[in-house]
């Protein structure tokens, strides 16, 4: 009797251990891609003169002045005045995939929500799970001004959840790394109807803050106009340090210091993706 009940006891012990290392690996998930592939503190952190201000991370900050709308980068830390603290994993995770709040409020397309479409089931839970863990910090944003009503982007071959098991194929992780860190939102021209994803990757687009005004480079195959003459090293580079081909230095807002921190194999993937977009010149 004793005995069965030693080895029950073991085995609760062994089930609490197991859960509490899957929870300890989705948050660790979570946080690595908060903090890297997905620049979350590019827009969410606030800013002082010497950079981002960490001790205040993820409680809002960059203001985004554009003619369909004027809007503050949300506080998303578990403050509940102020932040998302009343929200629940479930609420984060439709916010990301729909761009609707819990009230039903839309919010701006600048927040790239349809890009999250292709995220896996674990990667949402993850990155969803490990906001929600964030410490709160009281930082009051801007109510946010709409005015036009404006369309989700919908994103070429990313309308719905990635397969874990394709992820295998390194081109197919690099598009998914290069979809959910929304490379292309920034990295295509817009059209008439918003971005024009029949030149993914031709650059143009202009992109105003602090830094001044940024314009997208070219990041297609292309051997005169884009990244086909480029390095492996050289691309990398570009991406981690914020260093050009020709060694001149890249503007922000690329989260060259976010992307410094990602694991070898995924810049490897994302440069082997990069391939093979389409040259457009």
């Amino acid at each position: 009797m004793i005995r069965h009940i030693a080895m029950g006891v073991l085995a609760l012990a062994a089930g609490i251990t197991s859960a509490s290392a899957q929870s300890g690996a989705l948050l660790a998930r979570g946080k690595y891609l908060v903090d890297t592939v997905m620049t979350c503190h590019n827009c969410h952190t606030p800013r002082g003169p010497n950079g981002l201000i960490m001790d205040r991370a993820l409680s809002g900050g960059l203001r985004f002045d554009e003619p369909p709308f004027d809007v503050t980068a949300a506080n998303i830390t578990s403050d509940r005045e102020t932040g998302i603290g009343a929200w629940s994993v479930d609420d984060i995770k439709k916010m990301m995939t729909t761009g609707v709040r819990p009230n039903g409020v839309p919010v701006a397309n600048v927040m790239p929500t349809g890009f999250y479409k292709i995220l896996t089931a674990r990667d949402l839970d993850a990155i969803a799970t490990y906001v929600h863990s964030l410490p709160p910090v009281k930082n009051k944003i801007p109510a946010p001004v709409y005015k036009i009503a404006l369309p989700q982007t919908l994103v070429p071959n990313a309308q719905s959840p990635a397969n874990e098991a394709d992820l295998k194929d390194k081109v197919k992780r690099g598009f998914y790394l290069a979809t959910i860190a929304h490379c292309m939102e920034c990295h295509s021209p817009l059209g008439p109807k918003g971005r024009d994803f029949t030149r993914m990757g031709a650059g143009g687009f202009e992109l105003k803050g602090p830094w001044g005004v940024s314009v997208s480079r070219n990041i297609t195959s292309s051997k005169t106009k884009g990244l086909g003459a480029w390095t492996d090293a050289e691309i990398k580079r570009a991406i981690t340090q914020g260093i050009s081909h020709d060694g001149s230095k890249l503007k922000p807002p690329m989260g060259f210091e976010f992307y410094a921190k990602m694991t070898p194999d995924d810049l490897d993937a994302i440069v082997a993706y990069l391939r093979t977009v389409p040259a457009i010149e």
